[in-house]
């Protein structure tokens, strides 16, 4: 009797294991995902005072961005 147990455990695990519902797979991030600065002519240039964390900053100039794709694996060898 002990052994019909441990099937219908086994059993109810794959089971279980079949009807779990799957992760999504994730998304590489792109370039506009991130919030940098921008340079837009006509914007609002916000005045403040102190120290202030400001979102979507209006620049003049923010460095060469560029995105440039991984096209070796890594490990092992």
């Amino acid at each position: 009797m002990p052994w019909m147990q441990i099937v219908v455990w086994i059993v109810t695990a794959l089971i279980q294991y079949a009807l779990a519902p799957k992760p999504p797979q994730p998304q590489a991030a792109e370039l506009k995902d991130f919030d940098a600065p921008t340079a837009d002519e006509g914007r609002p240039v916000p005045v403040v005072f102190g120290t202030v964390l400001v979102q979507s900053a209006n620049v003049v100039w923010y460095g060469d961005l560029r995105t440039t794709p991984i096209k070796s694996k890594g490990g092992k060898k």
